[in-house]
């Protein structure tokens, strides 16, 4: 555990200064506005573009600085034991989640979202969960319904359809 509390730590440190370096990156290059002119307060419009992600990000980075310094003095718990980041309990529910994860965004490309929502929640709550059959159905059921009628008929941003996208053409017939 101590290993891999700093460890974890060094990494999202580095992922902060990315994301802190990325935010401060002006939406249209202007030679005459600094790097990161965008992060803080512009005057009548508000927050510049990279105000949020940079702020946050700057906040995780000092996270991980107090981290390191509880690490390094071995005031937190995580600091001082010497158990295995991973037990075969936690690897084997790490390549069970894992790959229900890297099979729902395959599933995205040929079922489209809306299909691999469905069949990620219901190897989720079947497999995972142990709910249920009727359950996990009404479940699985629902989000991509609620999704889909928030996302594509609400705010009009369509994601991916696969090959089930003729099942919405009467969908988008009706509402739009």
């Amino acid at each position: 555990m101590r290993k891999a509390e700093i460890v974890t730590a060094f990494l999202l440190g580095i992922m902060s200064l990315y994301f802190m370096w990325k935010s401060g990156e002006p939406p249209e290059w202007n030679p005459d506005v600094g790097r990161f002119a965008n992060i803080g307060m512009i005057e009548g419009e508000g927050p510049g573009s990279g105000f949020w992600p940079f702020w946050l990000s700057a906040i995780m980075f000092l996270c991980c600085i107090w981290i390191a310094v509880n690490w390094f003095r071995k005031t937190s718990p995580l600091s001082t034991s010497e158990e295995p980041f991973l037990d075969a309990y936690a690897i084997k529910m790490l390549v069970l989640v894992g790959g229900g994860l890297f099979g729902f965004l395959i599933l995205i490309e040929i079922v489209g979202f809306y299909g691999a929502i469905f069949a990620f929640m219901l190897y989720y709550m079947v497999v995972l969960g142990r709910h249920s059959i009727v359950q996990s159905l009404v479940i699985a059921t629902a989000l991509p319904v609620v999704s889909f009628f928030f996302f594509d008929i609400a705010m009009r941003i369509v994601l991916p359809k696969g090959y089930l996208e003729p099942l919405f053409i009467p969908l988008y017939d009706m509402f739009l």
